[in-house]
């Protein structure tokens, strides 16, 4: 890569950098605000709210990055015709081919960005998440339970405190129902809820257990300076976690266990997550190519940039519903796996068909109107009278 080469993809590469930093951030403000309930109204610490919204980032990044690879291209492009810099590149002899070398290069960059986040860092990111999601649910002390309420959750379990005092809950009260013949009273003055080991406990002091055996009237009463209650004994959600398409590895999409009752009524999503994983990283050669075929002929100052940016960004939302039609189909039908890659890859041949023969299709075109025009000619005076 030459000198000029490098000169093209320093300006590429800034803008691509600034467009897909300042872009995540703002979305991902937008997305953390949505979550600030972990903080306010569950109780969490500031730690999981940062983990938990930065679990979306990789996806946030393979969002925006083939986004901010077509502004940046778009931007490249119009400030080198608007230096006349392009001008002068293309009055020396230099051919669209080593003008597209800098911006395929940050374009295969991006490509590679792409696929290792969607084959790889996304999969991990969203069971992570989902991990996450189910243990705070399940700390039902945090969620569910209301200061100065009886809460009864639906396995017979009902729970009570007086008041909140930061960490420490006052007054407690607690009765556990969930084995039909025996009741489990626990009373306490105050608790906290501490993890061990990956585990939730709620950690009772200076209070009473009271326990009915079954089918009797006899209780039995156990009194406790300090007592540990298994907070994830309690949950009301106690089913198998499932993980959807989207959450599972790539290995997991490829290899499924057929026989997996969620399997078997969901293959058609199975398969279309895989090729969708496997066809995003043509997604931002296809945006690259658009750009460059919309702007990369060099044009006077007169000649208006706008309608080729406007008839670019549309090729690219067209792309997109193309992209999404396809995985749709791939869900009902596996022929809609030819789509799926197909979409992609027709842009780039189509856009690289205008960026390298752009000058002769345009000849050619204009040759055809010419010719159209002299063939209305001698009839003029039919059409008139008609």
């Amino acid at each position: 890569m030459n000198l000029l080469e490098r000169y093209i993809l320093r300006i590429a590469f800034s803008a691509f950098a600034g467009v897909l930093l300042a872009l995540t951030a703002v979305i991902w403000i937008t997305q953390a605000l949505k979550e600030l309930d972990l903080l306010t109204s569950k109780g969490q610490t500031i730690l999981m709210f940062l983990t938990v919204t930065g679990l979306s980032l990789p996806t946030l990044v393979t969002v925006i990055a083939p986004v901010a690879l077509f502004i940046s291209v778009i931007y490249s492009l119009n400030r080198l015709n608007g230096d006349s810099e392009l001008i002068v590149m293309s009055a020396a002899g230099m051919r669209p081919a080593r003008l597209l070398r800098p911006f395929l290069s940050l374009a295969a960059g991006v490509c590679a960005l792409v696929a290792v986040m969607t084959l790889y860092v996304i999969p991990a990111s969203f069971q992570e998440l989902r991990d996450l999601i189910t243990k705070i649910r399940a700390d039902f002390v945090a969620n569910i339970v209301k200061e100065g309420q009886f809460t009864s959750l639906d396995n017979g379990v009902t729970f009570h405190f007086r008041e909140r005092s930061g960490p420490a809950l006052l007054g407690i009260f607690m009765q556990d129902r969930r084995e039909e013949g025996k009741i489990v009273v626990y009373l306490a003055e105050k608790g906290e809820v501490a993890e061990a080991q990956g585990q939730s406990y709620l950690i009772l002091a200076n209070g009473t257990v009271h326990k009915q055996q079954p089918n009797t009237r006899d209780s039995q009463i156990i009194q406790f300076e300090r007592y540990a209650v298994d907070l994830a004994a309690l949950n009301q959600d106690e089913g198998q976690v499932v993980y959807k398409p989207r959450e599972r590895s790539t290995a997991q999409l490829m290899f499924p266990d057929e026989k997996e009752f969620y399997y078997t009524f969901q293959s058609g999503r199975f398969r279309a997550e895989l090729h969708d994983r496997f066809a995003s990283w043509l997604y931002p050669l296809a945006l690259m190519f658009i750009a460059f075929a919309a702007l990369g002929d060099a044009r006077t100052t007169r000649q208006g940039r706008g309608t080729a940016v406007a008839l670019a960004v549309v090729a690219v939302v067209a792309l997109r519903i193309a992209g999404f039609g396809a995985s749709s189909a791939t869900v009902r039908s596996a022929w809609g796996i030819l789509a799926v890659y197909g979409a992609p890859l027709i842009a780039v041949l189509i856009s690289a068909a205008f960026a390298f023969q752009g000058a002769r299709m345009r000849a050619l075109g204009a040759r055809m109107m010419r010719w159209t025009d002299l063939r209305l000619i001698p009839r003029l005076p039919q059409l008139r009278r008609a």
